[in-house]
């Protein structure tokens, strides 16, 4: 067994690097996770991890994808409007791919009605790998689950446009972000119904985030109470309010 290198990122699983691999605790939406990754695979689809099932401490075994990744405050780099580009591009390749692939497993989140394509659930800038400044793969497809295009869409837009309060540190005005988040809905193909939805779906992500993590933080669960004492169910609410103020402007049309 190679040496094992503790690997931070949204505080919520304990994994680990060991060689080519990654190592996290397994939950009851695992076997579903791992047959859409293998479903990827046999698609031809580049941009994800492969799946090599648990390893002998129960653990799943999933590829290593090397690059880096981006959290906040975002770098310049990951702010382009080629980078935006090209992760609305990915996200295309990967909803497309997984057309087809029978829903009926346990997620970590229960399915979303019309359920036109397997969702990634949180498509953001510390969960895409980056090489040489441009988007290669998405990684942390726990929280995958059925649901519609403008479901996953609208919350990648509200963290790579990003579509934050102009005052939080990395907001932007929201004129630049309604250029950037038709920007998004451009590269990404999105038809006419789903860009009128954008704004709303990104609200209704936001809320459905927020009450996930009082709840799981009043169950106990000690990663989700640590972000609700760090605040961040209160930084959701002050985007949730932006995007309802500002929703005719940011509006795709």
């Amino acid at each position: 067994m190679p040496e094992e290198e503790v690997l931070t990122g949204g505080g919520v699983n304990h994994v680990v690097r060991a060689g080519d691999t990654v190592r996290r605790p397994p939950g009851p939406w695992t076997p579903a996770v791992h047959a859409l990754l293998r479903h990827l695979e046999a698609r031809g689809f580049t941009g994800a991890p492969r799946s090599h099932g648990l390893d002998e401490r129960g653990r799943e075994v999933l590829d290593f994808v090397p690059g880096q990744t981006a959290d906040y405050p975002l770098p310049g780099w990951v702010r382009t409007d080629e980078v935006l580009a090209a992760v609305a591009r990915l996200l295309r390749d990967y909803h497309d791919a997984t057309v087809g692939l029978p829903h009926q497993d346990v997620w970590y989140f229960p399915p979303v009605e019309p359920a036109e394509v397997i969702c990634h659930g949180d498509v953001a800038t510390y969960n895409c790998v980056f090489r040489q400044g441009r988007p290669v793969a998405f990684i942390d497809f726990d929280t995958a689950h059925p649901g519609p295009r403008v479901w996953d869409v609208a919350y990648a837009a509200y963290r790579f446009v990003p579509l934050h309060d102009p005052g939080d540190g990395d907001g932007i005005p929201v004129a630049e972000q309604a250029r950037r988040l038709r920007l998004f809905a451009d590269a990404y193909g999105l038809d006419e119904a789903g860009r009128q939805a954008l704004v709303r779906t990104a609200i209704r992500r936001l809320e459905h985030l927020v009450g996930f993590m009082r709840e799981r933080a009043a169950a106990g669960d000690a990663a989700f109470a640590g972000h609700v004492a760090r605040g961040d169910d209160r930084f959701y609410e002050l985007n949730i309010e932006h995007l309802r103020r500002h929703e005719s402007a940011l509006t795709t049309c």
